[in-house]
C-alpha cells in the first residue's frame, strides 16, 4: 500500500469574526499549507474539501487559482473534513495525484445546531419534543453513562477546565480565558447534566492539509508526518445517534467504536501505543463518552484518569492539546482537519506552549457527528 504523508498543514484562527466569511477563512488555511509544504497552488494534483454552511469548496479555485485540477466537493457532517482527507488518501493510493490538498472550512450562525425534522426524513414531532435540539440529545447520552459508570458532574467540569487551559495556550483558539471546575458547574445548566461552559459553540475557521506520496516529499520542505490510516464509518443498527429517528434500549452499538477500531487495524497499531490524541468534544460529556468508544479506556475508568491528570498536557494520555471544540468552537467542516492539524504540530514539536513533553511518536484524532457518523485517523513520524 503506498504511504501517505501530511507534508503541509495550515489553519485559520476559530472564532467568529465578522469581517471574514467562510471562504476567506479556506483561502488563508490552504495558503498557509501551502506555504508550510513549500510548493506553489499549480503542483496540486487533485483536491477534496467542503463545509456545511459555507459553500461550496470547489469555487475557491477562483481565488487559489485556474489550475484546472479536479476539486470534489465533499459533505458529510462532522465528518466532512475527515470524508474530505479519506479521499484525498484514496486518490493518492489510486494514482490520481501524487500531491493533493483536504480542505474544510465552515461560518455558524449564534445558537445550537437545530435543523428541521423534514431535513432528515422524521416526524415532526422529533422536533417538537426538542430531540432535534443538540443539547438535548448530548445531556440525556451521558445522563445514561454517568448512570451506567459512575461518571460524576464534577468529572465533566474537569474536562471543560482542561480545555479552556489549553485553549489559553492556543493562540488559533477562540476561548481563551480559563475557568475553573467550580465555575464550570456554576455556570448555568442548559440540559442536566450539562452546563453552559461544558459546550462547545458553532463558529467559523478552517484548515487545509496537503498530502504526497513518498515519492513526492522530496520535493516538499515541510517535515513530513506518516498518515498511518484515515477510515469514516456510519452508524449500526442498535446505535444512539443525535438526530437518529430512535431510542434503542439494551446494548448500544457505537459508530466511533467502530470507527475507532478501524483506523487502529488498519494501522497496525494499538490503542495503547497513542501518545497524543484528539476527541470529539462537542461537549464534556463526548470527551468522556469517547474515550472509553475509541479504545483508549475501559468504561468508567475516566473518573480516576481525569482526576489524576492523565488527559492533561503533561499526563500519560493528552487529550484535546489544543483546547479541542470547547476551546475552539464548532465550525463542522473544520473540525476534524483541525484535529488533525494540531496532532501534527506535536508530532513535529512544533507546538509550542501546548507541546507534548518528550515529542509524542504516534497521534490519534475522532470526529463524532449527526446522524451518526465517526472519521478517525492514526498519525506517526
Amino acid at each position: 500500500m503506498t504511504d501517505v504523508l501530511i507534508a503541509g498543514a495550515g489553519i485559520s484562527p476559530f472564532g467568529r469574526t465578522e469581517h471574514m466569511t467562510g471562504r476567506q477563512h479556506a483561502v488563508h488555511a490552504v495558503n498557509a499549507a501551502l506555504a508550510d509544504a513549500g510548493i506553489p497552488w499549480s503542483r496540486v494534483g487533485a483536491a477534496f474539501g467542503g463545509s456545511d454552511a459555507a459553500g461550496l469548496a470547489d469555487t475557491l479555485v477562483a481565488q487559489l487559482g485556474l489550475t484546472g485540477l479536479p476539486f470534489v466537493n465533499v459533505k458529510n457532517g462532522c465528518a466532512t473534513g475527515g470524508s474530505a482527507l479519506v479521499s484525498a488518501v484514496n486518490a493518492i493510493r489510486a494514482g490520481m495525484a501524487d500531491v493533493v490538498l483536504a480542505v474544510g472550512f465552515d461560518k455558524h450562525p449564534r445558537g445550537a445546531f437545530d435543523p428541521l425534522p423534514a431535513d432528515w426524513g422524521l416526524d415532526d414531532a422529533y422536533g417538537r419534543d426538542g430531540l432535534m435540539v443538540t443539547t438535548q440529545f448530548f445531556g440525556m447520552k451521558i445522563r445514561r453513562y454517568m448512570h451506567d459508570h459512575g461518571i460524576t458532574p464534577r468529572t465533566l467540569a474537569l474536562v471543560a477546565e482542561k480545555a479552556y487551559r489549553n485553549g489559553a495556550r492556543n493562540p488559533n483558539a477562540w476561548r481563551r480565558t480559563p475557568f475553573s471546575a467550580d465555575e464550570i458547574l456554576a455556570s448555568g445548566m442548559v440540559n442536566d447534566p450539562l452546563t453552559r461552559y461544558m459546550f462547545c459553540s458553532p463558529g467559523e475557521g478552517a484548515t487545509a492539509l496537503v498530502l504526497c506520496a513518498a515519492s513526492a516529499a522530496k520535493e516538499l520542505t515541510g517535515v513530513p508526518v506518516t498518515l498511518r490510516s484515515a477510515v469514516v464509518r456510519s452508524r449500526r443498527f442498535g446505535s444512539f445517534e443525535v438526530f437518529s429517528p430512535w431510542v434503542p434500549g439494551g446494548e448500544l452499538t457505537s459508530v466511533s467504536r467502530d470507527a475507532a477500531t478501524a483506523a487502529f487495524e488498519a494501522a497496525g497499531v494499538g490503542p495503547g501505543e497513542v501518545d497524543v490524541c484528539q476527541l470529539q468534544d462537542t461537549e464534556s460529556g463526548a470527551e468522556v463518552m469517547h474515550m472509553a468508544e475509541c479504545g483508549l479506556c475501559e468504561d468508567g475508568e475516566q473518573e480516576k484518569l481525569i482526576a489524576a491528570g492523565a488527559t492533561e498536557i503533561g499526563g500519560s494520555l493528552p487529550v484535546n492539546t489544543d483546547g479541542g471544540c470547547i476551546a475552539n468552537g464548532e465550525p463542522i467542516g473544520a473540525s476534524g482537519l483541525r484535529q488533525v492539524h494540531e496532532v501534527v504540530q506535536q508530532l513535529r514539536g512544533q507546538a509550542g506552549d501546548r507541546q507534548v513533553p518528550g515529542r509524542p511518536r504516534v497521534g490519534f484524532t475522532h470526529v463524532y457527528g449527526a446522524p451518526g457518523v465517526s472519521a478517525c485517523t492514526v498519525l506517526s513520524r
